[in-house]
């Protein structure tokens, strides 16, 4: 048995350690560390619930929209109101297709990509167009240098790196211009939002401010480039890198159970509704089903919390203290995790304690389940474009993650415009109320789940006295990097790591693989 730690884990999101054990060239356990204290839970009482959402934004500096969004409506149940104005509908939609559109380029490029493109073999291609010589020739300078920078501390030796140098020089480029088209994405909502990130343009009841014909304008045009660059760049690099690398569709399959709460309101304002409607899977069986926020349930038998704490509550009788924080394991000699070893609490559904992964995997599934002809379309032309075709079952896996953020950032990116083109004609028949008054007097509890480009996201609220009494949000993180429960049952990370294939435990290139799948 070889121990296998890789702290920190790069190109992700947070802060996070994985622990394996390798066996026979497989993992055979693992462990996923969160290294980094939240408590937001904790400094949010005995505030303003009307100001409650520019703290909750916070919680996440790489995703802080859908936290915004979440926050809102979580005080807006709490206080009795059902639904948002209809343009007020539309405007967060824009906003949170802006937040789509930079996060899924930026995971797919700068996050993810180079798991599997490989930077100095683009030195061995033979461009013959102007831009791809001078992008050979920058990385040219900067290999000759011995200064990588972002290219440093990776494993181009690997022998599991497979496309040819042209394509490596080709991706290479496009990690350059994706840069420039997530700022296109970020220009639009600072346009709508007053700033990016961190907004400020929501507030309990709707929004602050009405966009005028230009800012429209100006946003339409920001993200008509977005859908440019992911219909004629992203999907076709998918496409091209995907018929090298089909044997990620043989591991990675996690727990088989994918739950999203859904993101991107219809006119209806139904989350069964939404353009990725809310929706569980279970068992591995491609059926869908309802879900409830009510049935979330948090463990800390192997978090850095009294055991108490968590012991199957609902969130909002969790909390985030008290802590027992235990020291983990040096990174070098034989030792494993053993009791408690994250920070992140064991989130789980149902009576059965389900752990669930979340997700583009899980929204992609489930809107191809209950039917959305768009992502049907895509979900089959992928699968047809990887001989995969009528086979949705080779998605439960990490090709299947990757494949599911592309396909969610294109039709993210199809309806950006549409709403915006609704929100036009909105302004034109005069509907043009983006904001309900609300009363904060009377007590009242309040819930949102509202998915985050990382997957599932929920904030719940109490409000008492005017004052926020408790507060509780479960991000993606929680969800797919949960610890073992208090059970001993492992989370989806944990779990999909087992079974990986690893050709050198020195250069654990599968494991950041699998990881990064999940956008951590």
């Amino acid at each position: 048995m070889t121990k296998v730690v890789i702290d920190p884990i790069t190109r992700i999101e947070g802060h996070l350690r994985i622990t394996c054990t390798v066996e026979n060239g497989k993992v055979t356990d693992a462990w996923n560390t969160a290294t980094m204290f939240r408590g937001f839970e904790i400094f949010m009482k005995n505030r303003d619930p009307k100001g409650i959402w520019q703290f909750a934004q916070r919680i996440c500096g790489v995703c802080p929209t859908p936290h915004a969004f979440n926050s809102v409506r979580a005080v807006e149940t709490a206080v009795g109101m059902d639904k948002m104005p209809d343009s007020a509908r539309l405007i967060r939609n824009m906003m949170e297709a802006t937040q789509l559109g930079y996060d899924h380029i930026l995971w797919f490029y700068q996050l993810n990509g180079f798991d599997y493109v490989n930077v100095p073999n683009a030195l061995n291609a033979n461009p013959t167009t102007p831009g791809l010589k001078a992008v050979q020739a920058q990385v040219k300078a900067i290999v000759d240098s011995g200064q990588l920078g972002p290219f440093a501390n990776m494993y181009w030796d690997h022998p599991g790196y497979m496309l040819p140098p042209d394509l490596d020089l080709e991706i290479t480029a496009h990690y350059l211009q994706a840069l420039e088209i997530q700022q296109r994405a970020c220009d639009a909502g600072a346009m709508l939002g007053g700033r990016y990130p961190m907004i400020n343009n929501y507030v309990p009841g709707g929004v602050t401010q009405m966009p005028g014909i230009e800012e429209i304008e100006y946003y339409k045009s920001q993200m008509a480039d977005v859908k440019a660059f992911i219909d004629t760049v992203m999907v076709p690099d998918l496409l091209a890198i995907a018929p090298y690398y089909l044997d990620l569709a043989t591991f990675g399959k996690g727990v088989g159970n994918f739950l999203t709460w859904g993101v991107l309101d219809e006119k209806s304002q139904d989350p069964y509704d939404r353009l990725f409607p809310r929706g569980g899977i279970f068992d591995g069986k491609l059926e869908l089903q309802k879900v409830d926020l009510n049935d979330v349930r948090q463990y800390t038998k192997y978090s850095w919390f009294e055991d108490a704490v968590g012991a199957g509550k609902h969130p909002l009788d969790v909390g985030q203290e008290p802590i027992k924080f235990t020291k983990m394991p040096a990174i070098d000699g034989e030792a494993l995790p053993e009791g408690k070893y994250d920070w992140t609490q064991a989130v789980r559904y149902g009576k059965e304690d389900r752990p669930m992964e979340v997700g583009p995997l899980a929204q992609v599934l489930v809107a191809y389940l209950a039917g959305r002809p768009e992502v049907k379309k895509l979900v089959n032309d992928t699968l047809a474009a990887v001989g995969q075709a009528g086979n949705p079952t080779v998605l439960l896996s990490n090709l299947g993650r990757i494949a599911a953020r592309v396909i969610k950032a294109k039709v993210n990116s199809d309806n950006a415009l549409r709403w915006a083109d609704e929100l036009l004609d909105n302004i034109g028949k005069g509907e043009t109320n983006i904001y309900n008054e609300l009363d904060f007097s009377k007590d009242g509890t309040g819930q949102s789940g509202w998915d985050a480009p990382r997957g599932a996201l929920a904030h719940y609220t109490k409000i008492k006295g005017s004052k926020i009494d408790t507060y509780a949000a479960v991000p993606p993180s929680n969800w797919n990097l949960s610890p073992r429960d208090d059970k001993g049952v492992r989370g989806p990370v944990e779990e999909a790591l087992v079974g990986t294939p690893v050709a050198d435990p020195t250069k654990p290139l599968e494991i950041l693989r699998t990881v990064h799948t999940f956008d951590p």
